[in-house]
């Protein structure tokens, strides 16, 4: 098999479990040093030593992506080290709860927005300028359907996705002229952590596992992928 994404630098959020420790996993096998960003410290290291093992490369950063001012030091750290960054996978997001609008909590909306978000806006600011450096730069995001309905209880979760919509789509056309392409991903319905917080009592054998939809985000990264400003689907 061709190695699609081979020698391109990639980063990727929220890649400790899930969705993201899935695509890090991929994209090393598909030939991409991946830079792997994360909360949890253990679970970064045992991704690492499964990339490692399997032949691939691995950076770890271990970081809050709440703590914003970090988020910029890294980005100068990774241009200063590397030049460039071939790929960026804002796909950290977070789920804490449903909850009416008219009862939601102020610290778990801040926790929604910040991560879902605010984050994502910092990452493009601080990341913009190595993107720029690559030859096809690729930035990818993760989102779902929530953005686009109107259910009950869901207010501030799909809140955070409409606007982080919003915002890679307004990037996507700031960038056109470049190099760079940017894209949304929606992976349906995937039998994560966050999901299992929303449909506590879902039969979870019915749901795609993480590694199912990893092929979507590879399309996205590859540098044969010139579309920008799409919202890809897994159920399309």
């Amino acid at each position: 098999m061709t190695a699609r994404l081979s020698d391109r630098l990639a980063l990727i959020t929220g890649a400790s479990r899930g969705i993201g420790a899935a695509v890090a996993r991929r994209f090393a096998a598909e030939g991409a040093h991946v830079i792997l960003v994360a909360r949890t410290q253990g679970g970064l290291e045992e991704l690492d030593d499964a990339i490692a093992d399997a032949g691939g490369k691995a950076t770890l950063v271990p970081l809050d992506l709440r703590q914003f001012d970090e988020i910029d030091a890294m980005g100068a750290a990774l241009y200063q080290r590397f030049g460039r960054l071939d790929v960026l996978v804002g796909n950290a997001g977070v789920l804490p709860g449903l909850m009416p609008v008219a009862q939601q909590d102020p610290a778990l909306w801040r926790e929604i927005i910040d991560v879902n978000v605010t984050a994502n806006a910092r990452l493009i600011r601080s990341l913009d300028p190595s993107l720029r450096r690559s030859d096809a730069g690729r930035a990818i995001f993760t989102t779902c359907a929530a953005a686009r309905a109107h259910d009950p209880y869901w207010g501030a979760y799909a809140a955070s996705k409409a606007a982080l919509e919003t915002l890679v789509r307004a990037y996507a056309a700031e960038v056109a002229s470049t190099a760079i392409r940017v894209n949304l991903v929606d992976p349906g319905p995937v039998r994560t952590t966050l999901r299992l917080n929303a449909f506590p009592a879902e039969d979870r054998s019915l749901l795609r596992a993480p590694e199912e939809v990893t092929e979507l985000f590879v399309q996205a990264a590859s540098v044969d992928f010139t579309a920008t400003g799409h919202r890809l689907s897994a159920n399309e």
